[in-house]
């Protein structure tokens, strides 16, 4: 096999693992990972955070925060209530259910990621990132918006 074949092969295996974790979340959690991580910020910030604050920390626009806390409040993960310091503001808390779910589900594929990435040296992250970001370009998606939540669909569409 050549380096091109090899290349494609790598990016093929980094598609599946994300699909493979998408259907094991899914499974074990009943959740898709941008649901999770909207889930997981909530919990960090104490149990409770706005959709702004989710917004700019998932890096996506409020927009497609609240069709996705729409849908964790229609699964019964999370609910929506008026802050009690602000009453202009609405805040995202998680309910049990939610808090069940975050602790059945797996080990996040980008947590994995950026435990291993965190342990290499720094001229190994940069020249990962380097690589990364000509991988981006040689596929035309630089441009492409993304946060940092591996899944393999639209963030808003979870």
């Amino acid at each position: 096999m050549d380096r091109t074949d090899d290349s494609l092969i790598a990016l093929r295996r980094i598609l599946r693992a994300t699909e493979l974790y998408e259907r094991d979340l899914a499974s074990a959690a009943g959740v898709t990972p941008a649901k999770l991580r909207v889930m997981q910020i909530v919990q960090m910030k104490g149990g409770r955070t706005t959709p702004k604050a989710l917004a700019l920390q998932m890096g996506v626009s409020q927009a497609t925060v609240t069709g996705l806390v729409d849908k964790l409040v229609k699964d019964g993960m999370v609910r929506r209530a008026q802050s009690e310091t602000d009453r202009r503001q609405i805040n995202v808390m998680l309910v049990p259910a939610g808090e069940a779910a975050l602790e059945k589900a797996p080990d996040a594929l980008q947590q994995r990621f950026v435990r291993e990435f965190e342990r290499l040296e720094d001229w190994e992250q940069a020249q990962l990132l380097s690589s990364l970001e000509r991988v981006a370009a040689m596929l035309d998606a630089r441009d492409i918006d993304a946060s940092p939540v591996l899944t393999v669909g639209a963030i808003g569409a979870a």
